[in-house]
């Protein structure tokens, strides 16, 4: 029976929710991890991989919060505007306000196929989608790969990379911009109670 090597990273503190920065104004964005993070939180934690494209070391993963708490943030447009006053150019940043989603007390489980993968993960923190987001390595579990599925033990949203006639697109990939597919797998209650 093939085992996974399953880290469990946690925190009580915030966690952003994935493309909430765009997308949270207009819509209620995905509480799911595309291929392009998991990508990104694979190369945090084995650094030896940056060169390589593609997911090579997390088998699977499982994302469950507590709630979403909608925040506020001023943000600055990338570009400055001149003005001319008098002989003097006058250059401002426009400000504005968006909501961006919070998950609160996430829980991510990362599963492994050896030992040696998750021993290296779980010396670490991760991060989600940007540097203050960071949870902390809570502990290490060995199951076989039919029990990562279970309700009790691996609440959560999964996204399974995969193109087939279920799966959806769920964006472009910010370094090849190729589009990402996946197909939604839920198990147990990803939203836990308090």
């Amino acid at each position: 029976m093939e085992k996974y090597y399953v880290v469990k990273f946690s925190g009580p503190f915030g966690f952003i929710k994935p493309w909430t920065a765009v997308r949270d104004s207009e819509t209620f964005s995905q509480q799911f991890l595309t291929p392009s993070i998991v990508e990104g939180i694979e190369k945090k934690l084995f650094p030896e991989l940056l060169g390589e494209v593609g997911i090579k070391k997390i088998l699977r993963h499982r994302l469950s919060y507590t709630q979403v708490s909608q925040q506020q943030e001023v943000i600055q447009t990338r570009g400055w505007n001149s003005t001319k006053k008098g002989k003097q150019f006058l250059f401002e940043r426009p400000t504005a306000i968006l909501m961006r989603g919070v998950l609160l007390e996430p829980v991510l489980y990362l599963a492994f196929s050896s030992k040696e993968e998750a021993e290296v993960a779980f010396t670490q923190h991760i991060c989600l989608c940007r540097n203050e987001d960071i949870l902390m390595p809570d502990e290490m579990i060995v199951v076989n790969k039919d029990q990562f599925d279970t309700e009790e033990d691996f609440n959560g949203y999964e996204l399974i990379f995969e193109h087939t006639e279920e799966a959806f697109q769920v964006g472009y990939n910010r370094l090849s911009n190729e589009p990402m597919f996946g197909r939604l797998h839920i198990v147990g209650t990803p939203v836990k109670s308090f």
